[in-house]
């Protein structure tokens, strides 16, 4: 099972050029048709972001990839008056998996008045695997607001504690029957969270998820860490002339999924957008 993360930056490469296409042709080539994908800063009606138009990037992607179930997850869903539409912008999970639930969830947005901000959100699924149920989630965190994005990250953390916990004491049965709101539904335990944090691993917020609450063991592990015992090479700003490389977009999974993990990669040529995507192999119930 292959899980591909990519902040495209609304499609838009170092050459300036805006084109969905290229960028989804080249997610499915170089991560040989993922399982799951996950990206971050899609937009739909954004004149203002160079490049980008009044063009509806989500009905893009879903015309674009044929056999996969598209969820969008805006963090902003406004509308202004004299405008012609709303202007959404946020993540994005597309997958060719049985999609059991969807969960998204806004994330903490706390005033910090002395820098820009705008809100963030948490594309969340559950998907049937081939050994089972899988939650997986997809983010962007603040970048510049530190406040911000610890709060983020600490809602996070509560997001996996929280399902583990449902996982663990599953609610009662009720009496109301099939096909109604309170009917069985399936809750998985272990999760896989990518994105874009905007927090290198030194960064407290990063910091936050991967140690977890104290006593406790970590919540998650990052899988490039776990895979090649070594730090994560950089991912934004890899390509720009004079600009410091930083390794801030994760794969991150909860401790028990490491025995299925086989290998992580990072495409560290591409310049179809600022950051770099990354790529995650898990394996499945049979061994493949």
């Amino acid at each position: 099972m292959r899980i591909l993360t990519w902040n495209v930056q609304w499609f838009r490469g170092l050459d300036g050029r805006v084109d969905v296409a290229r960028v989804l042709r080249h997610a499915l080539d170089w991560g040989q048709q993922p399982h799951v994908i996950g990206l971050q800063e899609v937009a739909q009606h954004y004149p203002g972001l160079d490049g980008a138009g009044e063009a509806d990037q989500v009905a893009q992607v879903r015309a674009l990839l044929p056999g996969y179930e598209v969820f969008d997850a805006p963090a902003i869903d406004e509308w202004r008056p004299g405008r012609p539409t709303r202007q959404r912008f946020g993540n994005l999970l597309a997958t060719r998996l049985p999609v059991l639930q969807v969960q998204h969830r806004a994330l903490p947005y706390p005033a910090d008045p002395t820098v820009p901000s705008m809100p963030r959100v948490l594309a969340a699924l559950t998907v049937l695997a081939p050994w089972g149920p899988l939650r997986v989630g997809c983010t962007h965190l603040a970048y510049y607001s530190a406040v911000q994005r610890l709060a983020q990250a600490q809602a996070l953390l509560a997001w996996q504690h929280e399902a583990a916990q449902v996982a663990a004491h599953p609610p009662a049965a009720g009496q109301e029957g099939p096909d109604t709101p309170f009917q069985p539904r399936v809750h998985a335990a272990e999760a896989v969270l990518m994105g874009d944090f905007n927090a290198a691993p030194s960064d407290p917020a990063y910091q936050v998820l991967v140690q977890g609450r104290e006593g406790q063991a970590p919540t998650f592990v990052n899988a490039w860490q776990a895979c090649h015992g070594a730090p994560l090479p950089p991912t934004f700003r890899v390509h720009e002339p004079g600009a410091d490389p930083v390794a801030c977009d994760h794969l991150l999974l909860t401790p028990g999924l490491l025995p299925r993990l086989r290998r992580v990669e990072v495409d560290a040529a591409t310049q179809l957008s600022d950051h770099q995507p990354l790529l995650m192999e898990l394996e499945g119930a049979d061994g493949v």
